[in-house]
């Protein structure tokens, strides 16, 4: 069995953006540049390696980070762009002033681990509050979708949301005839900010996922 995982690696990695997290595809920040965002805002709050590692309870490496949010992906139907890509323009827009997705992966650099940071630093609350409005709206009305993907390779996902609060949401996306492969995703909205995590792996991350959200948060300070 294990002969085979690096075959089912080299299989899931061009799905990982399929699953919401967005960073397969996005460009990373080209050197000498300075990155798109408030000053003493979204960098610091970012959780570091070691942290996530020891929420995660395994080793992660630093992976790639974007400063603006992914184009909406293209989805089948239409309405699952939101469900489909909840990092990407379909739920941040354009009205957000600060922006930073950094992924973090297993230590062996596979990607059969991956879990996902993302902030959103919006002019006021109420902008914030309107994109986790259109997160949570695009999720209730998106039960699955197929996804293009590159190369002509496109792929299916179901998307399984928890009840949502005023200032959370919980969901899972899981790709199917993936041998269990899902990504428990949390979005949080506090003050101006709109914070999501994802956990990709072969299993269950819920517990991860929530406890890397929870920590997150506690560092937003706007």
């Amino acid at each position: 069995m294990l002969r085979h995982w690096p075959l089912l690696v080299a299989a899931l990695l061009p799905c990982l953006v399929l699953a919401g997290i967005g960073w397969w595809v996005w460009p990373q920040q080209p050197a000498g540049r300075a990155p798109h965002v408030a000053a003493g805002t979204v960098q610091a709050q970012l959780l570091g390696a070691d942290s996530v590692s020891r929420l995660a309870g395994t080793t992660v490496v630093a992976g790639p980070q974007s400063d603006r949010p992914h184009a909406p992906l293209d989805v089948a139907p239409p309405e699952c762009a939101v469900a489909a890509g909840p990092t990407t323009e379909a739920v941040y827009g354009q009205a957000w002033k600060a922006f930073l997705s950094a992924t973090y992966q297993d230590a062996a650099g596979t990607g059969g681990y991956t879990v996902n940071q993302v902030f959103g630093v919006f002019p006021e609350a109420e902008k914030a509050g309107a994109a986790f409005r259109t997160l949570t709206e695009g999720l209730a009305k998106c039960p699955s979708a197929t996804v293009a993907g590159q190369a002509g390779r496109s792929s299916k996902w179901v998307y399984t949301a928890r009840p949502s609060t005023e200032v959370a949401v919980a969901w899972t996306a899981a790709q199917e005839g993936s041998a269990g492969w899902a990504c428990s995703h949390q979005a949080w909205v506090k003050g101006t900010s709109l914070v999501q995590v994802s956990v990709c792996q072969a299993g269950d991350g819920e517990a991860t996922s929530w406890k890397v959200a929870d920590e997150l948060t506690k560092q937003v300070t706007g």
